[in-house]
C-alpha cells in the first residue's frame, strides 16, 4: 500500500494501529509534513485542495506518542509532542520563547519572535511571525507574510472535513487580528488591527457605489478594517461586527510602500 492507503485503512480500522507497518506509515507522513514535502492543504490551479488523509495521519500520530516530562528549570512541561530543532540548519531565526511543534513546516528565512506554531502548520519562506502570534494546527501561511503581534490564526484537526485557515503570499495581518474556521485571505491582502474573520463574518466591500458582500474569503489585495452593521433583535437594534474592504493595494508600488500607502490613504491601524 502507498502512504495514503495505509493511513485511510488505519483511520477506518483503528486496530490496524497495533501493527508496526501502520505505525511506521503514520510517522512517515508526519515526518513528510515536518519537512514540507506533504501538506494538509496545497494550492491548485484554481484554488486549494485539502488532503484529509494527511490530517488523519496527524490525529493518529497523537495516539502513538507517549506523554513525557520536560524540565527547563524552573519550568516543567508534560506533553506528547516533540518540538522542532536545528533552526540554524533550517535557516530559521527563532527568538527565545518561540515554540514550534515537530510536524510543523517552517521554511528558510522565516523569523519566529516569541510565538507558537502547532503541528501540521505550513509557514513559507520569508514570513515574520511576530510576538505572541499563534499559528494553529494545519494552518497554511504563504511566502513573505507578516503576522503582527498577537495575531491568532486558527487551527483545525477536527471535524475532519473542515478546511484550514489559508493566508496566501504577501499578506499583512495587523495586530490582534483573528482568522479562524477555514477563512482564506488571498494574496497581498492587508488586514488592519483587530479584524476578526470567521466563516459567518460578513466581509463587505464598501469601496464602490454599492456594497458587495463576501463570506469566508478576503479577495486578493484588499485593504480590510473592522466595522459593524445594524441588526435587529427582539430587544432592539444593535451593531454586529463585520469586516469592511475599503480599498485595494496599489499595483504601482512595491509591497512595503503599498503597506505605507494603506496607512496614509485609508488610515488603517496595523
Amino acid at each position: 500500500m502507498n502512504l495514503r492507503e495505509t493511513i485511510e485503512q488505519a483511520w477506518t480500522n483503528r486496530e490496524m494501529m497495533s501493527y508496526q507497518a501502520f505505525q511506521d506509515g503514520v510517522q512517515k507522513v508526519v515526518e513528510e509534513v515536518d519537512k514540507g514535502r506533504l501538506r494538509v492543504a496545497e494550492p491548485t490551479g484554481d484554488g486549494w485542495q485539502v488532503n484529509e488523509w494527511v490530517k488523519q495521519a496527524i490525529l493518529l500520530y497523537f495516539s502513538l506518542q507517549p506523554m513525557q516530562t520536560w524540565r527547563v528549570e524552573p519550568f516543567e512541561f508534560y506533553d506528547k509532542m516533540l518540538l522542532k530543532k536545528n533552526y540554524k540548519e533550517l535557516g530559521v531565526r527563532a527568538v527565545p520563547s518561540a515554540v514550534a511543534r515537530y510536524g510543523a513546516y517552517i521554511a528558510k528565512n522565516v523569523v519566529l519572535m516569541p510565538s507558537y506554531i502547532n503541528i501540521g502548520a505550513y509557514v513559507d519562506e520569508g514570513t515574520m511571525v511576530d510576538t505572541w502570534a499563534t499559528v494553529g494546527s494545519c494552518a497554511q501561511i504563504g511566502k513573505h507574510v507578516h503576522l503582527s503581534g498577537g495575531v491568532g490564526i486558527g487551527g483545525v484537526l477536527e471535524p475532519l472535513q473542515a478546511a484550514p485557515v489559508i493566508i496566501e503570499d504577501g499578506c499583512f495581518i495587523g495586530s490582534r487580528c483573528i482568522v479562524v474556521e477555514g477563512v482564506r485571505v488571498e494574496k497581498e491582502a492587508v488586514l488592519g488591527a483587530n479584524v476578526v474573520l470567521t466563516q459567518s463574518t460578513k466581509i463587505i466591500d464598501v469601496s464602490g457605489p454599492r456594497p458587495l458582500e463576501y463570506k469566508g474569503r478576503v479577495p486578493a489585495r484588499s485593504v480590510v478594517i473592522p466595522g459593524t452593521y445594524p441588526k435587529r433583535f427582539p430587544s432592539g437594534e444593535y451593531g454586529v461586527s463585520c469586516a469592511l474592504i475599503i480599498g485595494q493595494r496599489k499595483a504601482s508600488t512595491d509591497l512595503k510602500t503599498s503597506l505605507n500607502d494603506a496607512l496614509r490613504d485609508f488610515n488603517v491601524a496595523v
